[in-house]
């Protein structure tokens, strides 16, 4: 029997049983993809990572190798896993004990996390996300349609949008908090919209206060409590359109309306022609460890 052991965090929160949960695999080198997407479907949570050690040299080189799924595929990168992994990694393995910067090669690239100084509670960390690419923006008609509400629902000044850090979700500002609140998205009719375009899922938000804005990312017939990757797109499209200033701080809340609330920072540099340097932060906190066997 081999044991497998693991983590359990949650992240982008200061407080247990709040954010995002992530199970994190300490040494998964010997498992093949297979076996990780059956522990990741195991462990039921909205993403589970692997961290897959190699000499030292080649970890200075290129960071610490890192795979992420969900309960039904791997994908190339992914927000609360990049921020709750890292954490890990600093906290857990001697080597990387208080670092100020952890760097993950994941199948996206190299994504690299600068962690503020703290003598104790939890991590707070920032990431620094791939470039931004702008893809398709979308009939608000058709949208409405693909997501179950009305035109009304969403914002009038404001075209829904594809945007990339590494995966791609079409932004779809709403006018208000309690039009978003009464968000159900039937996944078959968003799968049927989202097959034929740019983006992978959808990411809902709205404008609660000045510099705080409220989002919803519902896929698999779930909800997720904090989407990381869509927070970077979410930000890099305020700072495009200029619904936010460059470089500014932005707070993102999410999963408030299923119970976990998850705190979200975020910021763009936009220098007239292009975004760069998208930044998302949280903190983590970790809450249980366990093992697994398998033969």
């Amino acid at each position: 029997m081999r044991e497998l052991e693991y983590r359990l965090c949650d992240v982008f929160t200061d407080s247990p049983f709040q954010g995002n949960q992530l199970a994190v695999f300490a040494n998964a080198s010997d498992l093949t993809p297979a076996e990780m997407q059956a522990l990741a479907k195991e462990t039921n949570l909205s993403e589970t990572t692997f961290v897959i050690r190699r000499p030292r040299a080649m970890e200075k080189l290129r960071g610490v190798r890192v795979r992420i799924f969900t309960t039904q595929e791997e994908l190339p990168f992914a927000g609360h896993p990049t921020l709750g992994t890292s954490a890990f990694i600093r906290q857990f393995l001697p080597e990387y004990a208080d670092r100020e910067i952890i760097t993950l090669e994941l199948n996206v690239g190299a994504i690299s996390v600068r962690f503020s100084p703290s003598a104790s509670g939890p991590l707070h960390g920032e990431m620094t996300q791939p470039d931004p690419v702008f893809g398709q923006i979308h009939d608000p008609v058709a949208i409405a349609q693909a997501i179950g509400i009305t035109r009304e629902d969403l914002a009038e000044n404001m075209l829904p949008q594809t945007v990339s850090t590494g995966m791609p979700f079409c932004i779809v500002p709403f006018r208000s908090v309690d039009a978003l609140s009464r968000l159900r998205i039937a996944a078959s009719t968003a799968e049927e919209y989202l097959r034929k375009r740019d983006a992978k899922f959808f990411y809902c938000i709205a404008p609660e206060l000045q510099g705080v804005w409220r989002a919803r990312m519902q896929f698999y017939n779930g909800e997720d409590p904090a989407t990381g990757s869509a927070a970077g797109c979410a930000i890099s499209y305020l700072v495009r359109h200029g619904f936010a200033a460059s470089d500014e701080q932005v707070h993102i809340r999410q999963g408030i309306e299923m119970g976990r609330p998850s705190e979200i920072g975020a910021r763009a540099k936009f220098d007239g022609a292009s975004v760069r340097e998208v930044r998302v932060s949280g903190r983590t906190i970790f809450v249980a460890s366990g093992r697994f066997f398998l033969e």
